[in-house]
Order: C-alpha cells, then sequence, then structure tokens
C-alpha cells in the first residue's frame, strides 16, 4: 500500500530527506552534510555527486526500515543558481559552480548590459537581473575560460535536475527553477538564451511542477517511486513556510534569508523577482546571499557552536554601544544585487565583547531581511503584520525574538521545522492526485510550534539603526570600489 510521500532537499550545506503520511508526521528523517570547496577568491564549488551518494544513502536507510513498497510519490527540491555542465551521457565535466560563487562577475555584467528595464519587464514580467550566479554567465563564463568543456556540454542542469536524471534516467527541468531564462507564459524566453550563443539548446526540456518526471531506478532502494517534478528550493521552501495562499507572507532561514509574498498584483520593482504564476500562485520572492552563512563565519572566528552563539546573547542583554553588522560577506542578492559589495562592523570599541558582535551579525542579518522585505510589500502591494517562518535560522530563540524586533512584525514558526522537504510533499501529494489543491495539501502536512512578539519598546531603536544601516550599506559600497583600486 503507498500511503507515505517522499520529500528531498538537496540545500547548500546538506541533503535532508523525509518519509512523510498523509496526517503530516514524518515517519522516517536523513540529514548528512557534504563539503564546498573554495579553490581561490569568489570561487565555490560542489562534487554534484555528492548530492546523489547522500539521496542513495537515505533511499537505502529508509527501505532499511521497511519502508520499501509503501512510498508512492517523491519531491525533490534543491537550491538553485548552482550549474553543472554535462556530456550527452549525463557526466559531469566540472565541478558544480555553487550560487555563491562570483566568477562570472565580468560576464554578467555584460550581458545585463544588452537588456533595459524594460525588456526585463516584457520578457519576465519584473526587472530580474542578469548578475554572477546567473546560467547565461555562467555559460558565457565556461564558452571564454573552459571552451573544450562547454563544446562537449549537453545539458546545463540545475542540483534538481541532476539529481533526478540520475534517479529516473531523464533530463528534465522545469520553468520556475529557470529565474532569468523563462517567461510569464511558463516558456524559455529566446530574446534572453540568444544572448549566449548555444544557450538555448543546452537547456533542459520544461516540465510542470506537479507532473511526473520519472521513477526511480531499480539501481536505487524505493525503486519505482513516481517522482513529480517539483522546483528550486526558495519557490518551495515558502510554499513549505505558508505561501500556499495569495496573500501570505513568509520568511525562510538558511544559509541565506529568503522572503516571500503570494500576490497576484504586481507593482515591478527593481531587486526582486516575481515568479510567473504556477499551481494558482504568484510569488514575489527576495534572497538575500548571506543569513546563516554569517552567523557560521562569525561562529567560526569566535570558536564557538550556532547554538553557543544563540545562547550567549540569549543570556546577555544588549548594551549601548552595540555594533553594526553589514553580512554582504560576499556581494548581496535581494534587494541590491551587488556581488562587489563587502561586510562591515561599524563602531567597534576596545570594550567589546565577543557577545556584542554576535548580537551584532544576529541584527546585521535580520536588517538585510527588513530591507528585502520593504520591496517586497512595494512589489505584492501587500503588507501582513504576521509572517510564518521556518529554517534552520530559527532554531534560535533569541535570534528569532531579534528578527521580529527588527522586522517588527510577528513570526510564527513551523512545528516540522524542514520547509522544503514540507513544500516538496506538498507538490508531490498534489502531482500524485491525493490532494486537490496546495492549499490543501499544505493544510493537511503543515502546523506551527512557536511564535514571536515584537517588543514594542525597541521600535524606536531598530527605526533609526535600520536607517543607519541603509545609510552604512551605501558608503560602504563606495568604500569597497576605493579598496578594489588600489589592491
Amino acid at each position: 500500500m503507498s500511503d507515505f510521500m517522499l520529500g528531498i532537499d538537496v540545500g547548500s550545506t546538506s541533503v535532508k530527506a523525509a518519509v512523510v503520511a498523509q496526517d503530516g508526521l514524518a515517519h522516517a528523517q536523513f540529514c548528512e552534510s557534504y563539503p564546498t570547496t573554495r579553490p581561490s577568491a569568489g570561487v565555490a564549488e560542489q562534487d554534484p555527486d555528492d548530492w546523489v551518494r547522500l539521496i542513495g544513502k537515505a533511499l537505502a536507510a529508509f527501505s532499511e526500515k521497511g519502508l520499501s513498497g509503501r512510498v508512492g510519490f517523491g519531491g525533490l527540491t534543491s537550491q538553485v543558481n548552482t550549474h553543472v555542465f554535462v556530456d550527452k551521457d549525463g557526466v559531469p565535466l566540472m565541478p558544480a559552480i555553487l550560487w555563491q560563487d562570483l566568477r562570472a562577475i565580468r560576464e554578467a555584467a555584460e550581458l545585463d548590459a544588452q537588456l533595459t528595464e524594460a525588456q526585463k519587464i516584457s520578457l519576465l514580467g519584473a526587472p530580474i537581473p542578469i548578475d554572477a550566479s546567473h546560467p547565461l554567465a555562467r555559460m558565457l563564463w565556461v564558452a571564454r575560460h573552459r571552451p573544450q568543456i562547454w563544446a562537449n556540454t549537453a545539458h546545463v542542469l540545475l542540483p534538481k535536475d541532476y539529481c533526478l536524471l540520475k534517479l529516473t534516467g531523464r533530463a528534465t527541468t522545469d520553468p520556475l527553477s529557470n529565474i532569468g531564462l523563462v517567461g510569464t507564459d511558463l516558456t524559455y524566453v529566446p530574446e534572453i538564451l540568444d544572448l549566449v550563443p548555444g544557450a538555448a539548446q543546452r537547456m533542459a526540456p520544461l516540465t510542470g511542477l506537479t507532473d511526473e518526471a520519472g521513477v526511480i531506478l531499480p539501481s536505487f532502494s524505493l525503486a519505482g517511486v513516481r517522482m513529480i517534478e517539483c522546483t528550486m528550493d526558495g519557490w518551495v521552501g515558502l510554499l513549505g513556510g505558508g505561501a500556499s495562499r495569495d496573500g501570505k507572507s513568509v520568511y525562510l532561514s538558511g544559509t541565506s534569508e529568503i522572503l516571500g509574498i503570494s500576490s497576484h498584483n504586481i507593482n515591478p520593482t527593481p531587486g526582486v523577482i516575481v515568479f510567473a504564476q504556477a499551481e494558482g500562485l504568484r510569488l514575489h520572492a527576495g534572497p538575500t546571499q548571506s543569513g546563516g552563512a554569517s552567523q557560521l563565519w562569525f561562529g567560526d572566528l569566535a570558536g564557538k557552536t550556532v547554538e553557543e552563539l544563540g545562547q550567549l546573547v540569549a543570556k546577555t542583554p544588549r548594551r549601548a554601544p552595540t555594533p553594526l553588522f553589514l553580512p554582504q560577506l560576499a556581494g548581496e542578492r535581494a534587494p541590491l544585487w551587488n556581488p562587489d559589495l563587502r561586510g562591515a562592523f561599524l563602531g567597534l570599541d576596545s570594550g567589546m565583547k565577543t557577545v556584542d558582535l554576535a548580537r551584532a551579525v544576529f541584527e546585521g542579518v535580520a536588517f538585510s531581511a527588513r530591507h528585502v522585505l520593504q520591496v517586497l510589500e512595494q512589489s505584492a502591494g501587500i503588507q501582513n503584520d504576521t509572517l510564518t517562518c521556518g529554517g534552520g535560522g530559527f532554531q534560535s530563540d533569541a535570534w528569532g525574538q531579534i528578527r521580529a524586533d527588527v522586522l517588527g512584525r510577528q513570526l510564527t514558526r513551523l512545528a516540522v521545522n524542514e520547509p522544503g522537504l514540507m513544500g516538496a510533499v506538498c507538490l508531490a501529494g498534489v502531482g500524485g492526485g491525493v490532494f486537490d489543491t496546495l492549499s490543501d495539501a499544505h493544510d493537511a502536512f503543515v502546523s506551527y510550534d512557536k511564535t514571536w512578539e515584537p517588543d514594542q519598546s525597541r521600535r524606536a531603536l531598530y527605526d533609526d539603526l535600520f536607517g543607519l544601516y541603509l545609510q552604512a550599506i551605501e558608503t560602504n559600497a563606495d568604500l569597497q570600489a576605493c579598496l578594489t583600486r588600489v589592491q
């Protein structure tokens, strides 16, 4: 009897998987990390076979728990704007280029300059920029710097697509994951693909989010499970976090911060990604570059774990002065889309302790989220007093409270705090015919367990600091440009 569904999330640092019953309870879970290599400044790579190896390990573990033959459908989501160049046999020709990788900055600027804001709105529905993580920028870089690899490339795949190729033997992709290449009609935009000769021929066929991508091959455990195409982690996570109905606002925290609003209104706003309508939803989204990544960076410097930083901040009252932290450690995506930005601590003095800097990191990431939310609300024409939230960054009570205070909004956390997995399972449930709509699936699978209320006594403080934060980013951008010129 097929009474369970499979969810798989290939994130930026780990593979997570779960087998979930129709009542939303997880009967088996898996999580294991894999490495990222950074061989030089601005370069970030992963071995795509690490993803497949860990998915296979998860499926084998589920089979050992007696779940073979009991899982009917599965959904697989992944990090996006990470690209795998494969040959005609599906073999990777080079390491996967991670979404954080900045090697294609020059190519991105060259391509972006060929499209006006009006053209982007006309072709894509929003002024989506071509940045260093855009697939076309990556393709142009490979064509110029690795011409033999480009000549042998049959497909340029996202992690989700590569894993589904290995699981099912079929190369497919979905329209929403291909941000900046697919228009509002959910088809590729020739005028954009033509900017890089040969790009169109290397794209995988588009498949609907709730359509079947293929069946798990006998070489894996849980063979025969029907895999639904699904889509990228940002969209799926926002769905799993609560954006299953029009008008909802969601805040996800992982390696980066992702905020989104479900709204059929569109007020074209620079810095915002507006997805094409799919499954009855239109999501406005803003992904930052460094959320949990900032916390991990500072924890490494301070010699403390993420949990230890949270405990330290929780038991130590905020004191004046607390420094201001700019979290743009590796450039910024939404809403600034500037790969040249860099982070900073402002206002340091000799009396400050580790806890003061840790709190500044927590607040700085929260300010970046507030910045994104500000432009998202303009784009979507919607403002909510409550945001549903989820992801690893919301495991810390102290950080959750700081975010609520900085945003001035109530935050309500997922009980099963894996929005990507829950969103993937929702899509699998609809694709498998278990549920009629995504909102039905969400209501069945998802619940919430904790709420942070904003402390109104801190509102004036954080309003003032947010104004300073915006000024500091602009000033720091000018300073960084000067530093770059003299090095």
